[in-house]
Parts: structure tokens; C-alpha cells; sequence
């Protein structure tokens, strides 16, 4: 019987990446041998998510920045203590989240995707017969969790914190014992009452105090002051001034009297604390006080805008998973090429973008005209449905055949 020569059969090289059937199908095997499309889930999700978090903390801190500078006032010229500071910060992270969180998401989904096509790892999972779909599961996951998120903070958190922070304002802005007083400044604390004070202490301790009250006008006293503070009484707030003069000019003869003082009280009766009583704005109310107001005149006025807060945080949530179905459409439909995907990243980056604008501009028509409700689901809705037609109908890759085998001869 004659001997059969065996010899090792190759396919030809992959045009894609250049390697050749018998690499490709080492990959196939080493995928399957990891858990097969679980382990490529899990790979991808970790990455975006990673990506996501990073993406969060640096565009909440860079949002952050720009917002807290209008609260340092609070601080340097009216001595409030840091912690009020971070009290105020703190209850504005939610509304920063609700605005940032989409967003994260969307640039996470591009570094992601585009860096596994740059690095070929998709071109291999490709190769081995996953379809568009499959490869954007990672995506649809953490594009499903972060709007369940968005939704929770747009429903609950962002009314909650929004509105003890509204809270904390007011009453710090009504509470003259800790704020009505600037150092280094003429304040007008009250008609014809102008106070001066050259520092003030973190425990609310006045130096260097001038009071000036013009209140009769024939009679104007000056009082100066090494020290005081000031304090609430049942009458109202009160400057306690220590170790001053009070000097008082005589309007009919211009004669000046000058009375020196261990201790001296200046009664501010007109700065009672205004009532408590406020109108609350639509980011301080829940969904159910946004879509049914009370029968207040106020509620009556705004309540087309109230309504349209209202559907606007049903809507916006939304936008998160149009962004993600965007970048997935733009990154895995088409064929693979070699020099690069920016133009499908700017592609979908200006699509987010127009749709960003079309939120703001759908929320801005329905305050005004309530048949435009409808539009602001349609807006995040319709790209969702496009991407995933495109994404479904992206053509599947054909699978390899198996790895080098042994033919006879």
C-alpha cells in the first residue's frame, strides 16, 4: 500500500488584519475557551464602565468649577464656615448628574468602540460570526442602567436636593445675623442705618465697627466701635458694639455731643425676618405637583411651563439611550476601514449635539404651546428606532472555517 504524504493546508491570509486563518482561528478558540459571548460581554461592559465613571467624575468637576464660583460670595465676604460651602455643592450634584451622565455614556461608547476597532479586536469578534447587534449588548446594558439612574435623579433626587437647597438660600439670604454684614464694606442695612465693620471673625466677632444713622435727619448720630457683634433678639437683629464713642451732631446749633460707652445696642427693627412663605419653582417640585398644580394664582400662571418641566423629566432620561444607539450606530454599521473612523465619530457627536439643542428648544416650544408635548418623546424615541434599524440590518459576518486541519494527498 502505497505511504500517503500528509502536508498542512492554509487558507489564504485575512484581508482585514492581515493574519492569517490559523491566528484567527486560535482567537475563535481562545474566545469559546474564556465563556464565549459572556466573557465578551463582561470584557466590554468593564471597559465602558470604567470609561463611563471617568468620564462622570471629570465632567462633574469641570461643571462643578464653573457653578461653585457664584457660592464662593457666601463664603469670603460674608463668613459663612466651608461646610455651608460643601452643603450648597453637595445639593447641586444631581442636577449636575442629570445633565452629565448622558453625555459620559455617549463619549464612553465612542472611546470604547472606536479603540477595540483601532486595536482590532473587532474585527476579530466580527470574524468569528458575532453580528452588530451582539457586539453593542455591552452598550444597551449600561445604556439601559445609566437611564434607569438618569431617571431616578430626574424624578426624585433633583426635586429633593434642589429643593433644600433653595431651602438653605433663602435662609441664609433672610437670616441677617450671619449675612447681612460685608467686611470691608459700607453696608445699608436698613433705611438711613449705613454699618461698617473692617473684619469679621469666623465665629461672627466684629472688629473695627462704624455705624452711621441718619434716621432723623436734623440729628445724625456716628458710633464707632473697637468690637461687637450681631445678634438676634425678639425686636429683631441688634449690633452690640463694646468700647466705642457715639457722637451726635445738634441740627439747630451744630453743636457736637460726644458720649464714650463700655457697651452700646443699635436697635434694627425693620430687619425682621421676611416670611417663610415662598413660591417654589418648577425644579423644586415632584412629577405629580408639576403635572397637577394647585389652584394657586401663581401655579395658575406658570402652568404650561410647570407641565412642560414636567414632561421633560419623563423625556430626557430618554436621550441617554438615544445617544448610545447613535454611537453604536455610527462606530459598528458599514465596513471595516483601515484609515480610521473619524468621521463617523464626528458624524454621531453632531448628531448628540443637534439633539441636545432639540431637547432644549422642545421643552422651550411646549411651555409655551402645550400641543408640542408629544414631540419631546418623539425627539429621543426616533433615533433610537433609525439606529437600531441600521444596527439589525448591518450586515453578519460570515463565520471562518475551522482552525488548519490535516488533508490527504
Amino acid at each position: 500500500m502505497p505511504a500517503l504524504n500528509r502536508r498542512v493546508v492554509h487558507r489564504a491570509p485575512n484581508p482585514l488584519d492581515g493574519s492569517s486563518s490559523f491566528c484567527l482561528s486560535l482567537c475563535q478558540a481562545k474566545v469559546y475557551r474564556l465563556g464565549g459571548m459572556r466573557a465578551i460581554t463582561r470584557y466590554v461592559f468593564s471597559q465602558l464602565a470604567i470609561a463611563t465613571v471617568a468620564i462622570t467624575v471629570a465632567l462633574t468637576f469641570a461643571v462643578w468649577l464653573t457653578q461653585s464660583l457664584r457660592l464662593i460670595d457666601f463664603i469670603v465676604n460674608r463668613g459663612l464656615p466651608a461646610t455651608t460651602f460643601f452643603s450648597f455643592v453637595a445639593l447641586l450634584l444631581p442636577s449636575f448628574l442629570a445633565v452629565v451622565l448622558p453625555i459620559a455614556v455617549f463619549c464612553a461608547v465612542l472611546f470604547v468602540y472606536h479603540k477595540l476597532t483601532m486595536d482590532s479586536e473587532l474585527v476579530v469578534l466580527r470574524a468569528i460570526g458575532l453580528s452588530s447587534m451582539q457586539l453593542a449588548r455591552p452598550a444597551l446594558i449600561i445604556g439601559f442602567v445609566t437611564t434607569i439612574l438618569v431617571y431616578s435623579i430626574t424624578l426624585y433626587f433633583l426635586p429633593t436636593s434642589y429643593r433644600a437647597f433653595k431651602e438653605l438660600q433663602f435662609r441664609l439670604r433672610s437670616d441677617y445675623s450671619t449675612v447681612l454684614l460685608q467686611e470691608g464694606a459700607f453696608n445699608t442695612v436698613a433705611d438711613g442705618i449705613t454699618v461698617y465693620v473692617r473684619d469679621r471673625s469666623a465665629g461672627g466677632e466684629l472688629r473695627g465697627i462704624l455705624v452711621h444713622d441718619t434716621r432723623d435727619p436734623e440729628n445724625p448720630i456716628t458710633m464707632m466701635a473697637e468690637q461687637g457683634a450681631l445678634v438676634r433678639g425678639e425686636a429683631g437683629p441688634r449690633v452690640v458694639m463694646v468700647n466705642g464713642n457715639r457722637q451726635q451732631s445738634e441740627g439747630g446749633s451744630g453743636r457736637l455731643s460726644l458720649l464714650y460707652f463700655d457697651s452700646y445696642t443699635v436697635e434694627l427693627t425693620q430687619l425682621q425676618d421676611t416670611p417663610q412663605e415662598r413660591w417654589r419653582d418648577a425644579k423644586e417640585r415632584f412629577l405629580p405637583e408639576l403635572l397637577n398644580p394647585d389652584l394657586e394664582a401663581d401655579d395658575e400662571r406658570y402652568r404650561a411651563e410647570l407641565a412642560a418641566e414636567g414632561h421633560q423629566r419623563l423625556a430626557a432620561p430618554l436621550y441617554t439611550l438615544a445617544f448610545v444607539f447613535v454611537g453604536l450606530a455610527a462606530l459598528l454599521a458599514g465596513e471595516f476601514n483601515r484609515r480610521g473612523q473619524n468621521r463617523r465619530v464626528l458624524f454621531a457627536v453632531l448628531c448628540v449635539a443637534v439633539l441636545e439643542g432639540l431637547s432644549l428648544a422642545m421643552q422651550d416650544i411646549a411651555s409655551q404651546s402645550p400641543w408640542a408635548v408629544p414631540s419631546m418623546y418623539v425627539a429621543p424615541l426616533l433615533p433610537i428606532l433609525l439606529a437600531s434599524l441600521v444596527l439589525v440590518r448591518s450586515p453578519r459576518r460570515r463565520t471562518p472555517h475551522q482552525a488548519p486541519e490535516l488533508v490527504a494527498s
